[in-house]
């Protein structure tokens, strides 16, 4: 493999593409509405049939209501927490080699060798590595030759 040298910013489209195309293969690609209609649930249940004092009840509606505000707005609560980070804004170089994939900013260096990716997703618009730890990475195609695109993909199938 011919070693691979670009440069990206990490900037809010980067990291929104980066959001979009990961959440299908993620461990939370289906939100969980059980926790919150469990907490709507028992502070309904404490409220109407309890005359114990009302905080509790209303504690657990509260609950449930901002855990039902953490699913409807998980993609910008997460650009949010990902654009007031030190790495929102940064230039990050990218090398890939017969070695691995290596990113680097002037906040963190990660090198992936090949060995430990353990599978490559091809999403429409990237490629998410999928470590042996269960990590993951996404890299966006537009930083690619079509041809290193289908060269990462087959290294590891």
């Amino acid at each position: 493999m011919h070693p691979f040298k670009t440069q990206f910013t990490l900037s809010r489209e980067y990291l929104a593409e980066c959001f979009d195309q990961s959440l299908p293969h993620g461990k939370g690609a289906k939100p969980n509405y059980l926790l919150p209609a469990l907490l709507l649930a028992t502070g309904s249940g404490s409220l109407m049939f309890t005359e114990q004092p009302k905080v509790l009840g209303y504690l657990l509606v509260a609950l449930g209501i901002l855990e039902l505000l953490h699913i409807r707005f998980r993609r910008a609560w997460w650009l949010a927490r990902q654009m007031l980070g030190r790495s929102a804004n940064t230039e990050v170089a990218l090398t890939i080699d017969d070695d691995g994939i290596t990113t680097k900013s002037t906040h963190t260096q990660t090198t992936l060798s090949w060995s430990e990716i353990e599978r490559v997703v091809e999403t429409d618009l990237g490629l998410i590595l999928v470590t042996k730890s269960g990590g993951q990475q996404y890299l966006s195609k537009s930083l690619f030759p079509a041809e290193l695109v289908s060269e990462i993909v087959a290294r590891n199938q």
